[in-house]
C-alpha cells in the first residue's frame, strides 16, 4: 500500500497566505497558460508545493480539512490572480472532499501520493455493468476541470446487473462514480472554448475497462463515513458554491480595482470629461463598490455562521444548506455585475488582449454559465421560503 502523506503539514501558515507566497507566479501565468490550453507545469507544481490541492482532503489522509471561510478566502484570493488556477483548484479539492465516502483502504491509495487529484464531470453516455470483481465502465464523460493535472479520474455512471436491469440507487444518493487512474482513460481534445480555457475541462472515454471492486462512491447526503468532521457534514454543492462564488467575486474586485485606476488617467476619445470627472461613471463606481462589499460579506457571513452552528451542533439543517445556496447565488450574480459595470466604463481600453479586463471578461461569462451561475437556484430558495418542498439537488 503506497505510505500515506503527513496528516498535517509543519507548515503553520494558512491556504491563503501560503497563496500569497505564489501569487506572482499564478498572476503572471495567467496568458501563458491560457496559451498552453491548460495550467503550467510551474504553476501546476507550486499549487502542490503549498498543499494547494489538499484543502478539503480529511485530515486522516494527509489533507488540511479547512473551515468553510477559510475555503471561501482562499478561493477569493485564487480568483483575483487568475480564474482558470482558482477553477482547477475548487474542482480537484471538491472531488478530494468526496474521499470521506471512499473505502479508507482505497482513499489511502488513491491520495497517498503527496500529487494526488481526482477530477471528474458528467457523462456523454455511461453504462457501468456487474461483473467478477467489479464492474465494466464505457463511456464518454465532458467538463472535467483539471483533469489533465489529475492523477486519478471519476467516472460517473449509472449501474446494470449481468442481465441487463438497472441496480437502483441507495436512498439519498444520486449518483456513483467509479475511480480509476487518470492512465486508464483516453483524452477527448474537445476543449475549445470562450473562457476559462487553462481548465482544460475536456472529455475522455473508456470501453469496457475493469473497475474492481471497492473503487467507487456514492453522491449522497448525509455521507456514511466515519470521518465525522464538520466539514463532511456539508454536500458537495455547498463547497463548489461557496468556491466559485469566492472566485467570481475575487475575479470582479480585480477588475473593478482596475477600472477605478483607468479612470484616474483616462479621457475618451472626443470626450468633455475626464471619466474620473464623469459624474455617471462616479456613481457607477460608488455603486459597484457597494454592491461588491455587501455580496461578498453576505457569502462570508453567511458561511461564518453556518459553521459555528454546525460545528456545535453536528448537523446541517435545511435552512442552513438555503442560506448558503442563497448567499453564493446572489454574490456570483453581483461579481457579474460589478464586472459588467468595470467592461462599460474601460470603453476601447477593455478589448485587448493586452488589458487586465479582456481574459477576466471571458472567463466572467464563462464561470456563470456553469451550474452554480443558474438563477434558478434563486427561485427554488424563494420557493422553499414559501412553504414548498425544498429542492435540494444543488443546495
Amino acid at each position: 500500500m503506497p505510505k500515506l502523506a503527513e496528516a498535517a503539514s509543519p507548515d503553520p501558515a494558512g491556504p491563503v497566505e501560503r497563496i500569497g507566497r505564489i501569487a506572482e507566479l499564478i498572476e503572471a501565468s495567467g496568458d501563458h497558460n491560457e496559451a498552453l490550453g491548460r495550467l503550467s507545469p510551474q504553476v501546476v507544481d507550486k499549487l502542490h508545493e503549498q498543499r494547494l490541492f489538499r484543502m478539503l482532503l480529511p485530515r486522516a489522509y494527509g489533507g488540511e480539512e479547512i473551515d468553510l471561510v477559510t475555503w471561501f478566502r482562499a478561493l477569493e484570493a485564487l480568483g483575483k490572480l487568475d480564474a482558470s488556477t482558482a477553477w482547477c483548484v475548487c474542482q480537484i479539492n471538491g472531488c478530494a472532499m468526496t474521499s470521506a465516502a471512499a473505502d479508507p483502504v482505497v482513499a489511502r491509495t488513491i491520495w497517498g501520493d503527496r500529487r494526488a487529484a481526482l477530477s471528474w464531470g458528467p457523462f456523454v453516455k455511461a453504462r457501468a455493468v456487474e461483473t467478477d470483481g467489479g464492474h465494466l465502465l464505457s463511456g464518454e464523460w465532458t467538463l472535467s476541470s483539471g483533469s489533465r493535472h489529475a492523477t486519478w479520474i471519476g467516472l460517473m455512471a449509472p449501474v446494470f446487473d449481468r442481465a441487463g436491469v438497472p441496480v437502483p440507487l441507495p436512498d439519498g444518493a444520486h449518483m456513483r462514480v467509479f475511480l480509476v487512474p487518470s492512465t486508464a482513460v483516453e483524452w477527448i481534445d474537445n476543449w475549445t472554448v470562450m473562457g476559462l480555457n487553462a481548465t482544460n475541462s475536456g472529455g475522455f472515454k473508456v470501453d469496457s475497462l475493469l473497475v474492481p471492486q471497492g473503487y467507487s462512491i456514492y453522491m449522497q447526503q448525509p455521507r456514511s463515513s466515519d470521518l465525522v468532521g464538520p466539514l463532511y457534514r456539508f454536500p458537495l454543492n455547498s463547497l463548489f458554491a461557496l468556491g466559485f462564488s469566492g472566485l467570481m467575486l475575487g475575479v470582479a474586485r480585480v477588475m473593478l480595482d482596475t477600472v477605478i485606476a483607468l479612470a484616474s488617467d483616462k479621457k475618451p476619445w472626443m470626450a468633455r470629461l475626464a471619466l474620473q470627472e464623469n459624474h455617471l461613471v462616479q456613481y457607477q463606481i460608488g455603486e459597484a463598490e457597494a454592491r461588491l462589499r455587501s455580496a461578498r460579506s453576505n457569502v462570508e457571513t453567511t458561511a461564518q455562521r453556518v459553521w459555528q452552528a454546525v460545528v456545535v451542533s453536528g448537523d446541517l439543517t435545511i435552512a442552513q444548506r438555503m442560506d448558503i445556496r442563497m448567499a453564493t447565488t446572489f454574490g456570483l450574480h453581483e461579481a457579474k455585475a460589478v464586472a459588467d459595470v468595470a467592461w462599460d466604463i474601460a470603453g476601447a481600453s477593455a478589448i485587448f488582449k493586452s488589458s487586465p479586463l479582456e481574459r477576466r471578461m471571458r472567463d466572467v461569462r464563462t464561470i456563470t454559465q456553469h451550474v452554480q451561475g443558474r438563477r434558478t437556484h434563486l427561485q427554488e430558495v424563494g420557493a422553499w421560503l414559501l412553504g414548498l418542498e425544498p429542492n435540494l439537488r444543488y443546495a
